[in-house]
């Protein structure tokens, strides 16, 4: 069984898909149909950036989701099993039919938009913690949460031995000094615009909870595998109740792709820009067989 996977906020670059717009008349077609719902000319950021503008989030998220849907268009398949990380996952609503590309974009765009905002009234930021236990890298938020008095959790949990957390920024550089003095391999801070997958994230819920409940989802036509959980749903309610809860828990992928194993998936494939999940699963599934289509 294959399992088609899409990447979410790091994997953009300028130039990103241009390639494919240049070759294919369907993948234009679905690019201009994009600048105009958004009510900007996307593609111009994506394909001339600079690269400044690309990473501010909501520019960043429709960029990725469009690069990524487009893809998996060209594909024509129908996918045993779907899962996305963070941003990601709003593509594999419309890889498993649950949502229309047009109003999967609107989510898209929302988000970005909801995100960044929650990012200029919670200042917050990321960082990377490499070469340590999950048990241990929450243990140290907990520790650095409390002697700061503000937030830092784990939002990331990518494979096995590399995290991120993610919450106030002092709090954040606490907990990467304290897993320096543990011996970790490395902890760095990521240049980000805010503080994804935390409790600072709260601003951002309500408007896209309300805007969510508004849509009516269909029930995926395979198996979707929900960040909030790691678990597979084919339950349109279920989809709909972990996308919201998404925005302020956790990105469970470690624990999503060893389900994915345990259910006797074996063919993985990331479509979108970048390879970032590629390497992702080949740390986490033993004699998984990887591939990508960007």
């Amino acid at each position: 069984m294959n399992a088609i996977l899409f990447p979410g906020q790091g994997s953009q670059f300028v130039g990103m898909a241009k390639d494919h717009f240049d070759s294919s008349n369907d993948v234009k077609k679905l690019f201009l149909s994009a600048d105009e719902q958004l009510g900007y000319a996307i593609t111009e950021i994506m394909f001339e950036g600079p690269s400044e503008t690309l990473m501010q989030t909501r520019y960043t998220q429709p960029a990725i989701f469009l690069h990524s849907v487009a893809l998996f268009y060209e594909m024509n398949i129908i996918p045993d099993a779907v899962a996305g990380h963070s941003l990601g996952e709003l593509s594999a609503l419309v890889a498993a039919k649950v949502l229309s590309f047009e109003t999967a974009l609107d989510l898209v765009q929302l988000r970005g938009d909801l995100m960044q905002e929650a990012g200029e009234i919670h200042p917050g930021t990321m960082a990377a913690i490499i070469g340590m236990d999950d048990a241990v890298v929450d243990d140290i938020c907990a520790e650095a949460s409390e002697e700061i008095n503000k937030p830092v959790v784990a939002a990331n949990y990518n494979c096995p031995g590399q995290l991120v957390i993610s919450g106030d920024e002092d709090a954040v550089s606490k907990a990467v000094d304290i897993a320096k003095e543990r011996g970790c391999r490395l902890a760095k801070m990521l240049p980000v615009s805010g503080a994804f997958h935390s409790p600072l994230m709260k601003p951002a819920l309500d408007g896209f909870k309300k805007k969510v409940d508004n849509i009516e989802f269909n029930d995926p036509v395979c198996p979707f595998y929900s960040n909030a959980t790691a678990e597979p749903t084919r339950k349109s309610d279920v989809v709909k109740e972990n996308l919201i809860a998404q925005l302020t828990s956790p990105v469970r992928w470690t624990q999503t792709l060893l389900n994915m194993e345990s259910n006797g998936i074996t063919d993985f494939t990331e479509v979108g820009p970048g390879k970032v999940l590629q390497g992702l699963v080949k740390r986490t599934v033993s004699n998984a067989n990887i591939t990508g289509h960007q």
